[in-house]
């Protein structure tokens, strides 16, 4: 009788066969996906080929990581000088001869790839009317125009757009043809979204018209996109050595001469090629990402990547002092190494989605300051909160609306009026979470120059006129309303029940 065997494996052997199997169903699945594309447009073609490849390297980096999560007792604190305090680069006058000749070096590329669904919008958030009917992009554009037409320079704007906003924003760039400002666009990548259970992509042909089987996989596409369009060589050629890159919606991430002449002119020690600016970590900032010092490297640390055990040590402010705006200066020509070498190693994001029809899937994402490890000498900038000022609700609306700001071509500066210059804390309840709502709900923006805290819930609306000071909470339970009537002053008081004021 012969003898049998069985052979023994080891669980790793198991889920090794698992992933290989897994990639390669992938990779036929996508060869049906691009099968589907129509022959007659070439250049579409050539662009999902593009997009698929480096969704495979994507999907492969997600098959080969064992944990999301980073080894916490590898984490070492921040080396000397690794973020350098602002005041510290802030120190040398700068002639506007100087300023002409940063200026000659700088591109700005903005992140506009979102939408304001969030906030009840349709279409790129950065249409969205933020201050005395301008945009975000109106407020881009004028910051760059004054720039160029004060030191008589050429900064040219890149907006990279995804397919979500891409030709919603081609159609509004018309406006600007006469503006002092050479705007540029590229589109970042368009992934799959992948079935939860199944890991295989839930579209089922290339078809633009279904949206949500598709997905912009992030800004740490930044790099891989802004080479293929063939503009970071172009911008190199012409001269250009720096990038400064921001979200659209930040509207203190402007152009800062120290921190681009710290670059171009390092005091001492080598060249930059990296700069990341971060502020002082607050309560309300306890989730951002910080920098720590990792495999002897500077590292951004999401939460995402923080085992639960660890998520409350992770939000401390007094250990982790900082966290990222995602205001990013970098050279150029590290950035082209980096690309052309197959250099770049940013952690893969697993972003869990719910479609509308409670279908499961995952979007595998990579952030722009990631990378941040991969560049020769990068730093951090302690900079002023002033350089964070991004709006993703209608209650950072209400503040950059205000009298709390002064604007100047484009540029938004606290009041010299208001006595402190921190923010005020603002908490909008859900009846204004949607933009039109938000609007209806003020005859026009109250008086806020010195407010410290406000927090409104329920059915409330404003009328003109109204001056709030201190800390002012006003809750309207369900079922009543509170009108605020024109002229009234709110200084240190809550405000609850019904308050209706009406016309007779």
């Amino acid at each position: 009788m012969a003898a049998t065997t069985t052979m023994q494996w080891a669980p790793h052997d198991y889920q090794l066969l698992a992933k290989q199997d897994a990639y390669k169903t992938m990779e036929a699945e996508l060869k049906k996906l691009y099968d589907t594309a129509p022959e007659d447009d070439p250049a579409k073609k050539e662009t999902l080929r593009k997009d698929f490849e480096g969704f495979k390297k994507l999907f492969t980096r997600f098959l080969q990581e064992k944990s999301p999560h980073i080894n916490w007792e590898k984490i070492q604190p921040l080396r000397e000088g690794a973020v350098l305090p602002y005041a510290d680069i802030n120190q040398r006058e700068l002639t506007p001869e100087v300023c002409s000749n940063l200026l000659s070096k700088l591109v700005v590329l903005k992140l506009n790839g979102g939408l304001g669904t969030s906030m009840g919008c349709k279409g790129p958030k950065s249409l969205i009317s933020v201050r005395s009917g301008l945009t975000f992009l109106d407020l881009t554009v004028q910051q760059i125009e004054e720039l160029n037409r004060k030191y008589n320079s050429e900064v040219p704007l890149v907006l990279m757009n995804s397919f979500n906003t891409d030709e919603d924003t081609e159609k509004i760039l018309r406006k600007y043809k006469s503006c002092q400002v050479k705007i540029f666009t590229f589109n970042q990548s368009r992934y799959p979204r992948i079935n939860k259970e199944s890991l295989l992509p839930i579209a089922t042909d290339v078809c633009e018209s279904n949206l949500e089987a598709w997905y912009p996989p992030g800004h740490g596409d930044t790099y891989k996109a802004f080479a293929e369009s063939g503009l970071l060589d172009q911008f190199i050629k012409e001269g250009k050595e720096f990038v400064f890159v921001s979200n659209i919606d930040n509207l203190g991430a402007t152009v800062d001469f120290s921190i681009l002449n710290h670059m171009v002119n390092p005091p001492n020690g080598p060249m930059s090629e990296y700069v990341m600016e971060v502020t002082d970590k607050t309560r309300a900032d306890v989730k951002g990402g910080t920098l720590v010092g990792y495999e002897d490297k500077l590292r951004l640390l999401e939460i995402a990547q923080v085992h639960k055990d660890h998520v409350d040590e992770f939000k401390s402010v007094t250990k982790f002092k900082f966290f990222n705006t995602n205001n990013l200066w970098m050279k150029l020509s590290g950035m082209k190494r980096l690309v052309d070498k197959n250099e770049l190693d940013m952690e893969v994001i697993v972003n869990n989605k719910t479609l509308g029809d409670g279908l499961g899937v995952i979007q595998l994402e990579t952030a722009v300051g990631a990378a941040i490890k991969n560049f020769h000498n990068a730093i951090g900038v302690n900079v002023p909160r002033s350089r964070f000022l991004p709006v993703k609700k209608t209650s950072d609306l209400l503040l950059v609306m205000s009298n709390l700001y002064d604007m100047d071509n484009g540029f938004l500066d606290m009041s010299a009026k208001r006595q402190f210059k921190t923010v005020p804390l603002v908490k909008l309840g859900s009846h204004f979470e949607k933009v039109q709502e938000f609007l209806r709900r003020f005859e026009n923006i109250p008086d806020m120059l010195e407010l410290d805290h406000l927090t409104v819930s329920g059915d409330v609306t404003f009328g003109k006129d109204v001056s709030l000071k201190g800390t002012v909470i006003i809750v309207a339970e369900h079922g009543n309303r509170i009108n605020i009537p024109p002229g009234a002053l709110l200084e240190n008081k809550i405000v609850s029940g019904n308050l209706r004021i009406l016309d007779h």
